[in-house]
């Protein structure tokens, strides 16, 4: 384990409209008191993308399947069922969000996400960030007098408009 003391566990709030096999994984990961850092570590996958899988918004391999089974001693059955579908992605719940964090999320890209869109246009001309070739990553950072801050990487393709 990554040394922290609290585990992110299935949240009762979205519980229902996530997949079937979000409940066993996330409670094979708080038996086994995993983060999603120790389980993307063995998985070969980032944290991100991991936790993802988890809520069903991201797509698993028969190998992340395979592996997840064993570090979780989750049957593998259970898990390939639904896990090697076609996940549900963009499933964000009540719009405003209503999860204090979430809801902060959502406020950024309220707040800032015309000044992202005029910077990223200058500075890659018309176009969009991918969403599917993306990847994503959270660090913590401690400055000198402590505080903790939170970094989160975006990286998506630009994707140009074409002319038509």
């Amino acid at each position: 384990m990554s040394g922290q003391s609290r585990i992110a566990t299935l949240d009762s709030t979205p519980a229902d409209g996530l997949p079937v096999y979000s409940k066993p994984l996330f409670a094979a990961k708080a038996a086994k008191k995993l983060t999603f850092e120790d389980i993307a570590k063995q998985l070969g996958r980032g944290e991100v993308a991991v936790a993802a899988l988890f809520y069903g918004q991201a797509s698993a391999s028969a190998e992340d399947v395979e592996k997840l089974s064993q570090i979780l001693n989750v049957p593998k059955d259970t898990l390939a069922a639904s896990m090697l579908g076609f996940p549900d992605r963009g499933r964000a719940g009540p719009m405003p969000p209503v999860e204090p964090l979430i809801y902060r999320l959502y406020e950024i890209v309220q707040n800032y996400g015309y000044a992202f869109k005029a910077i990223m246009n200058e500075k890659f001309g018309d176009g969009i960030m991918s969403a599917i070739a993306f990847s994503s990553k959270v660090e913590k950072e401690v400055d000198s007098d402590g505080v903790a801050w939170v970094n989160i990487t975006l990286r998506g393709k630009w994707l140009p408009y074409t002319r038509f």
